[in-house]
């Protein structure tokens, strides 16, 4: 193992980014798990007991609060700073783009994005200077494949698979190594924040595909894995000497790709399509017969 680091993880109260503080701090590493909710962080150091982790209080949309932070770790540190930072923080907004509100995803880009980048620039200098660093920047298989009913999610997760690409060139003369996380069914509350932001059915246009969300949420269940499988690759990709650009979780994820990319898009369409209910039948089950074209002119 390369000696330990010290490592900033955002979004560590809950799901992957808690599992990620936990599993790095045993392996040896010194870690800064930060969150919004402070209850959360206590309990986390809690089950870390002995190892260690730190946690403490910051909300990525805040620069009052990311520059408090990197205060306190500057002052913990002796100036020094961080050797890695895992851009985690961020949550998924479900719904039919139609329905989903220009506060919502103001909202999403906020965390997912704009949060994310204002982490790395804050804490993002010292690495350069020093010519060693890493940033890892947890994104999705969402970032790859578009789900229907999570385009707002999604988009902010091509966002960051273009922004960490322009990072890991821009900086790669700097000894900093910009490595993305694409994450595909995970067990954590991710599905519940999501499936639960998609909007009532009752009234709306897309009501029939709406309404099998439940059956939608299910088939994410079934599929999840562990977190344990994206926290081991967010371990190597700290730890080793020449870490990929790249590490899909889990591995059967990668089939998935490969094989979606041979795929007519049309084909693909049709599949998601159908797999989300947002087929020609179901949105027009109940609907008023459409008028003839001719009536329509008139």
């Amino acid at each position: 193992m390369t000696k330990p680091q010290i490592v900033l993880v955002t979004g560590a109260t809950s799901g992957i980014g808690r599992a990620t503080a936990k599993d790095l701090a045993r392996a040896g590493h010194r870690v800064f798990a930060t969150g919004r909710r402070a209850a959360a962080l206590a309990s986390l150091e809690k089950e870390a007991a002995g190892l260690k982790l730190e946690g403490l209080v910051m909300d990525v949309t805040s620069k009052d609060s990311i520059a408090s932070v990197k205060k306190e770790i500057d002052a913990r540190t002796s100036g020094y700073g961080v050797d890695a930072v895992v851009n985690n923080a961020g949550y998924g907004v479900g719904g039919p783009l139609e329905e989903v509100s220009d506060e919502a995803l103001r909202a999403q880009y906020d965390t997912n994005v704009f949060g994310l980048m204002a982490v790395t620039r804050t804490f993002l200098p010292a690495m350069r200077e020093r010519r060693h660093g890493r940033i890892i920047n947890v994104s999705s298989v969402g970032g790859r494949v578009t789900l229907p009913l999570l385009g707002a999610y999604n988009s902010t997760k091509y966002a960051v698979e273009s922004l960490s690409d322009a990072l890991r060139i821009e900086l790669r003369p700097f000894g900093v190594k910009v490595v993305i996380i694409e994450p595909g069914s995970i067990a954590t509350e991710f599905a519940e924040v999501a499936m639960d932001s998609i909007p009532a059915a009752k009234g709306s246009p897309y009501a029939g595909a709406l309404a099998d969300a439940a059956g939608f949420r299910k088939m994410f269940d079934d599929t999840a894995v562990a977190p344990s499988h994206v926290t081991s690759a967010i371990l190597k990709a700290i730890e080793s000497r020449s870490p990929s650009a790249r590490y899909v979780r889990p591995w059967r994820t990668y089939a998935m790709l490969w094989f979606m990319g041979f795929l007519p898009t049309s084909w693909v369409d049709a599949l998601l399509g159908r797999l989300t209910g947002l087929t020609t039948k179901k949105l027009t089950a109940g609907a008023a017969p459409a008028l003839p074209r001719a009536a329509e002119a008139a």
